[in-house]
């Protein structure tokens, strides 16, 4: 392979292999004859872009095929190249599949069709079920999630400790407004405003710095496994969930002044007037 030292991982599929589930990073998938998809490796390792042509040789035989894509596949860090069957048959006509990926409707028993297929078939043939992510997947998000808990309440805590100090400090301010027709309602809001304001401009400052956090990070990770990343990786967040995101930190600076409002509001106005 020109431009290429070690070894080149090709797939070749007979077949509309569009549903394979393949992420693009650039172009589009292979549609026709002479078409190519390859990872962010092999383009690395032969100067290549989206849109190149580039020659296949075996023996005496030589094809050119061109990059269509690019394809989110690490393959290991070695380059990979995808496509069509009868493209790869031009440089080694012996090709043929060794393997074939069925995609099941929704709905459909998956262990039952296994168990089916692999009765039919008999002992010769392996029928497995394509799930290497499938636990994978769940504990990271597992993971993820417990970690996000774990901020908030460490956030809400933190919260809870100034707004205490801030209260024990006001107490007598506190009898005062009771003392002139203050209700507990209006003392848990008056605590509570202390900090909402200043939870909303902290969230509204915090998720912008996120996403671009996020969009710094990932690609950084990409090229040390050498492949770039879709959009459909980086644009993970939409409008409303960041809104949401966004008043999470009023909601956290609200859940943590809670008790404190809630402890103020039931002081009783003469033990808060002897309070110095």
């Amino acid at each position: 392979m020109l431009g290429l030292s070690g070894q080149l991982s090709v797939v070749g599929f007979d077949g509309n292999a569009s549903w394979t589930g393949y992420a693009m990073i650039a172009g589009h998938w292979y549609s026709g004859p002479g078409q190519v998809d390859v990872n962010t490796a092999f383009l690395h390792d032969t100067g290549t872009a989206v849109g190149d042509k580039y020659t296949l040789t075996s023996g005496g035989m030589h094809t050119t095929v061109q990059i269509a894509g690019e394809v989110f596949d690490t393959a290991g860090g070695k380059p990979e190249m995808i496509g069509a069957l009868s493209t790869l048959s031009a440089v080694d006509p012996g090709l043929a599949p060794n393997e074939y990926q069925v995609g099941l409707a929704p709905g459909t028993d998956t262990g039952a069709y296994v168990n089916a297929l692999g009765h039919v078939l008999g002992r010769g043939y392996l029928v497995d079920i394509n799930n290497s992510s499938s636990a994978v997947l769940p504990a990271i998000l597992g993971l993820a999630d417990a970690l996000t808990l774990l901020i908030a309440v460490v956030a809400a805590l933190g919260v809870l400790n100034t707004v205490v100090l801030q209260t024990r400090e006001r107490v007598h301010d506190l009898g005062v407004f009771k003392a002139v027709g203050m209700t507990p309602r209006q003392t848990i809001a008056m605590v509570v405003s202390t900090v909402a304001g200043i939870g909303l401009v902290a969230g509204l400052i915090a998720i912008p710095a996120g996403v671009a956090l996020h969009r710094f990070v990932l690609p950084v990770m990409g090229s040390a496994a050498q492949t770039g990343l879709p959009a459909s990786v980086l644009n993970v967040y939409h409008p409303p969930e960041l809104v949401l995101l966004a008043l999470s930190g009023l909601a956290i600076a609200v859940a943590g002044a809670l008790a404190p409002a809630s402890w103020a509001a039931r002081t009783r106005t003469a033990s808060a007037l002897r309070t110095e």
